[in-house]
């Protein structure tokens, strides 16, 4: 076991309450920072509830209320202070990024720090830390608990020694990695929404309906979840400021199609809101 005994999570939202799902799930002590008293109370929740069917579902040896005893929920980053390692997992917003990342660097000097992001340079959300040789991008799925890959991104001045210890980290956490340059879009992101995108296209030409764009990757290409449905489950307005950013970076075979704008402006952001580009149930 590799994993530092204390881990910090900077966001409680669905990814970062996954993220510390799986960190408790490892024998880790957690502790999830919130932006208020509020948003940690719902992110205190979320992760209980997540152990608990974790536990019901037999993933959970010890028990749901001994991993919950080793979370804790604050507004104050200075509880990150005791912490080997801590995840940054808020919006993607490059400001906001480098806002919590300067403040993780006050909080837990001695941290190595990582950054969710699924798109975002790795380098230049790293332009601005005192330590950029301390810091890697550890890009996990949603939902966490359930996926087996986490992204390791690393920055043109992230010191080969938290690559390693990112490999040691995951296999702790029995999931797999695979390492990439910063780049636009790393590997995942790029060819994941590449594909969504070609799919919304086909859905918006009425070549075939959501259902059937799915399906033939689900049988005819083995992917566990169709691109459309996938982009439910990470939100809709995840997956169009990744376009936009891909776009932006890469060429506009990445500019994002009208029914995905559309769908987001009028706050259709898939199972997060009950309605995508399919219909949700409330969780």
């Amino acid at each position: 076991m590799t994993l530092p005994t204390q881990v910090g999570v900077y966001g409680g939202g669905r990814m970062g309450a996954g993220i510390a799902h799986a960190f408790l799930v490892a024998e880790a002590h957690v502790t999830v920072i919130e932006s208020s008293t509020e948003s940690a109370d719902t992110a205190r929740e979320r992760i209980e509830t997540s152990l608990a069917r974790a536990a019901e579902r037999g993933h959970l040896a010890e028990g749901a209320p001994s991993a919950v005893a080793r979370l804790a929920v604050s507004t104050e980053p200075a509880q990150l202070s005791g912490c080997g390692l801590v995840v940054e997992a808020v919006p993607e917003q490059v400001a906001l990024k480098r806002q919590v990342l300067a403040a993780i660097e006050v909080a837990a000097p001695g941290a190595w720090v990582a950054t969710n992001t699924s798109s975002l340079s790795v380098d230049e959300l790293a332009s601005t830390l005192a330590r950029p040789e301390r810091f890697i991008g550890l890009h996990f799925f949603n939902p966490v608990p359930a996926s087996r890959l986490v992204e390791i991104v690393v920055g043109a001045k992230t010191v080969p020694e938290l690559v390693d210890l990112s490999r040691g980290w995951i296999a702790d956490l029995g999931k797999t990695a695979i390492t990439v340059t910063d780049s636009p879009g790393f590997a995942s992101s790029r060819l994941g929404v590449a594909i969504a995108l070609e799919a919304m296209r086909m859905l918006e030409e009425g070549v075939a309906t959501a259902e059937d764009i799915d399906t033939a990757m689900e049988l005819g290409y083995k992917h566990p979840v169709g691109p459309l449905r996938t982009t439910d489950l990470v939100g809709l307005d995840v997956r169009l400021a990744i376009a936009e950013h891909l776009a932006r970076e890469v060429g506009e075979r990445f500019a994002p199609p009208s029914i995905l704008r559309e769908l987001v402006a009028v706050g259709h952001l898939g199972r997060k809101s009950g309605q995508g580009f399919y219909s949700w149930p409330p969780a």
